[in-house]
């Protein structure tokens, strides 16, 4: 590289980096065609990444472990705003020499230059302005599931991604692994074709089902713990005051932070059937049932119906969506053993409970039945006479090159392409965008694809972009 070229890019980066200081200062942005101009630096197959975290607790945390551990990356900075709290510690004592942050904005201040990747690891509230930042300054991103938590936020993600040419991934571990392998090769081989319903189960215990649905109000304030740095945390979300079922994985448990268990584990189930047939939007999102429906936080049980139309020769196809314990679906004769799968993770309150419904799909073709877990687990043909008469006929499936975070990273060096980017994943999300906004109204919806928009509900259009940014907040949707 040229001194001049090497001089223009930094100047590139020191442009997009005042932009954003003028932005969070309540100034106007500076010039945003600078910052489009900045791209990824080019990682030689023998370097490693250059890795930065955001959200570096719980589940945060284990991103950071897992990446590590490919042994493709090294950590260079460590961002969150409960610095010092104890689920912050384990990746603190890793790593004790690694610059910390409370703030992502800080970080990329003061070590832009010295970063190729993030990850981000924070609540489903708070993806987009990280990730969005980090894309505007060429840096790749790996982002926990949900991708985010309006359908237009997804939106700008996929555009960004697109605009700034930097690697993606969305953390769907499943998509890396034999579930991901399987369906595309079965897919392509005729196997799974003419597929039109599909049954997904999560019926496990969640945080809100302790909740009162009568609940009149959010909860009231209460004092905010030393170490958290709470502005930072609501990040653009309108003021709320403090309270601790709010944090630490409860935010999960609200509309105005998280997405549920839809949004937490269908990800996990039906991504693959979505990328592989082609899915897209749907056209009908109807709230069949819900149990404990209240404004706050989500049902104790839903019942989710979303219709795909017809596409590319395949026929138009339904998935039904069931949370709750008191809401399994039936499942047909021949079905087997319902126990759970011990490789599938349990939620992130702790336990799944055996007597239940392993969670996971039930695909109907026109001529097979498919039974499937969530994550990496495999589909079966059902019944098992059936299976037995097709085993002749099945392709071989080929085995992972990498896991999910080394796959990722290898993207990020150009040896492999990233299974579930954005372009990827950013559809699927903005289903369960949908799905939420369905909870939410405890309504039946009518979506048109091409528009994007609801037709005749003027509150679900709303919802569909969500509550105007916090002052300062704003700057990262005209990235």
């Amino acid at each position: 590289m040229t001194n001049t070229s090497a001089s223009r890019r930094e100047f590139l980066r020191r442009m997009s980096l005042l932009t954003a200081t003028a932005a969070f200062s309540g100034l106007a942005p500076l010039t945003a065609e600078a910052a489009r101009k900045v791209k990824p630096r080019k990682i030689a197959p023998s370097e490693k990444v250059n890795l930065a975290c955001i959200g570096i607790g719980f589940r945060g945390g284990e991103i950071i472990r897992d990446l590590y551990a490919t042994g493709h990356c090294n950590i260079v900075a460590l961002c969150d705003v409960d610095m010092g709290a104890p689920h912050t510690e384990a990746i603190l004592k890793q790593f004790p020499d690694v610059p910390r942050f409370n703030d992502f904005r800080q970080m990329f201040d003061k070590m832009a230059s010295k970063i190729d990747a993030v990850s981000v690891g924070t609540p489903d509230f708070s993806h987009f302005p990280a990730t969005m930042l980090a894309m505007s300054l060429g840096k790749h991103v790996y982002v926990e599931k949900p991708m985010a938590h309006t359908f237009e936020e997804v939106n700008l993600m996929m555009k960004a991604a697109k605009r700034y040419g930097v690697v993606t991934q969305m953390g769907n571990q499943g998509h890396s692994e034999a579930n991901y392998f399987q369906f595309k090769a079965w897919k392509e081989a005729g196997i799974i074709k003419d597929v039109t319903a599909i049954t997904a189960h999560m019926n496990n215990p969640r945080r809100w089902h302790s909740f009162d649905s009568n609940m009149k109000s959010m909860p009231p304030a209460q004092p905010v713990p030393s170490t958290l740095d709470w502005d930072s945390w609501l990040s653009a979300k309108p003021y709320h005051d403090f309270n601790k079922d709010y944090v630490n994985g409860q935010w999960r448990c609200w509309y105005d932070f998280g997405m549920g268990a839809l949004g937490d584990w269908g990800a996990h189930i039906i991504d693959t059937a979505h990328e592989f047939l082609e899915l897209g939007l749907p056209t009908e999102i109807d709230m069949v049932y819900a149990n404990g429906h209240n404004p706050f936080f989500f049902p104790y049980s839903s019942t989710i119906r979303f219709h795909f139309p017809e596409r590319k020769g395949m026929p138009a196809c339904d998935i039904t969506w069931y949370d709750g314990l008191d809401n399994l679906p039936s499942v047909p004769a021949g079905y087997g053993n319902v126990q759970l799968d011990p490789s599938i993770p349990p939620p992130g309150n702790g336990q799944i409970v055996p007597s239940k419904l392993n969670p996971g799909k039930i695909i109907y073709s026109k001529e097979l039945t498919f039974k499937g877990g969530s994550h990496a687990s495999t589909l079966q043909i059902i019944p098992e006479e059936k299976a037995r008469e097709m085993e002749s006929k099945l392709p071989v499936v080929p085995q992972t090159t990498s896991n999910h975070y080394a796959n990722f990273l290898l993207a990020c060096k150009g040896q492999e392409r990233a299974r579930s980017p954005f372009a990827v994943a950013g559809p699927l999300s903005q289903v369960f965008c949908l799905g939420v906004i369905a909870q939410r109204l405890n309504t039946k919806l009518k979506f048109d694809p091409k528009t994007q928009q609801f037709i005749g509900n003027d509150r679900a259009n709303e919802l569909l972009r969500g509550p105007e940014p916090r002052k300062g907040w704003k700057y990262f949707y005209n990235l």
